[in-house]
């Protein structure tokens, strides 16, 4: 016990020592006066949280009557597995199919703010995009065991003996040592007494900590956390498509991989995009060499496993839209130069309105 106290002091004494950047576009000589940007098709970025049950045998579970007095152990590593949360985000990727030239005499003072692969945010004003991270962590990970945390308290002797028997009773004899300690520190009757309350309390700290894992080597182990992984999918005609599967033995695996049930992503209710219409209802006309954005689709989104329906929600999705356009002359005209801001996840037009110098 002189001998865990020790070795406890020592331990505790040493224990107490996504917005993106955009850019401005000008006109200049060296493009020819000409700005070249991009409109998007939308992605969604899926963020699944699904609580996992870990439930851990003991190495020396077997023994668990013998020195514990209790049969009641986790006998087999089992997992369980339960999506709890689904968040999706739409945001835009630049569709190269849709690349467009703004073309401007000199001395214009016009200028456009774009993100990545030139997709275009604003006219005449600058603004941020916030991107939200698209890669995705790998499918199957090993998972960490916290059943180890005891043989950061045993001996060589331990280490060397071959027999599980003898294991088993060193450790139950280490853990009477830890309760003895224990209760020698609460009663202030142990040789090598903390000189302070915070010392103490660490001490104590520790030795619950020993306490826990020699226990858990012969009752196991139960315990949950959450896991998140993140998707990106980008609808398209086909209407239905698998994510991603959820395994009982292994959380997350890849669509591919049979061991787990599907879980789908569904697209219905598309509705595409219509051209503005005039007072008479006839479709307005693009104006000549017009400024280009664009008027998004809708689709119901429904995302389900075996059958339960983990999200549902309406989006806006360029890629079931139609392009259209803004008179260029709004964004040159030097006597009353308007500016304008576009959602980057649809390329729809969000904002229009002077310049003020």
């Amino acid at each position: 016990m002189k001998r865990i106290i020790a070795a406890v002091a020592a331990v505790t004494a040493f224990i107490g020592v996504s917005a993106q950047n955009t850019r401005l576009l000008t006109a200049d000589k060296h493009n020819e006066y000409g700005l070249v940007y991009t409109l998007p098709v939308t992605a969604l970025r899926i963020e699944v949280t699904a609580l996992r049950t870990v439930r851990e045998a003991g190495p020396y579970w077997q023994y668990a009557k013998k020195y514990m007095g209790t049969d009641k152990v986790v006998r087999e590593d089992s997992e369980q597995w339960q999506v709890k949360d689904v968040k999706v985000t739409p945001y835009g990727v630049a569709d190269t199919e849709r690349q467009y030239l703004m073309q401007l005499k000199p001395g214009a003072l016009t200028y456009i703010c774009v993100g990545a692969d030139n997709m275009l945010a604003a006219i005449n004003k600058e603004v941020d995009i916030t991107v939200p991270p698209v890669s995705e962590r790998a499918m199957r990970e090993g998972r960490r065991s916290k059943m180890d945390a005891y043989l950061e308290y045993v001996d060589g002797d331990f280490i060397s003996s071959q027999s599980s028997a003898k294991q088993a009773q060193m450790l139950a004899e280490s853990l009477m040592e830890v309760r003895d300690a224990k209760v020698s520190l609460s009663r202030g009757t142990a040789d090598n007494m903390p000189t302070d309350g915070r010392q103490l309390e660490l001490m104590l700290a520790s030795l619950a900590r020993q306490e826990r894992s020699f226990t858990a080597a012969f009752t196991g182990l139960e315990y949950t956390d959450t896991i998140s992984r993140t998707f990106t999918y980008i609808p398209s005609d086909e209407t239905r498509g698998t994510l991603f599967r959820m395994s009982d033995f292994a959380g997350f695996v890849a669509a591919d991989d049979f061991s787990g049930d599907p879980v789908t992503i569904t697209v219905s209710e598309r509705h595409d995009g219509e051209l503005p219409v005039n007072a008479d209802g006839e479709e307005k006309k693009l104006p000549k060499d017009a400024v280009m954005y664009m008027i998004p689709g809708t689709a119901r989104i429904s995302i389900t496993l075996d059958g339960t329906t983990l999200w549902s929600g309406n989006c806006e999705l360029a890629q079931y839209g139609v392009p259209f356009g803004l008179q260029p002359s709004l964004f040159s005209d030097r006597r009353s130069r308007s500016f304008a801001v576009f959602d980057t996840a649809t390329g729809a037009l969000k904002e229009i309105g002077d310049v003020t110098e």
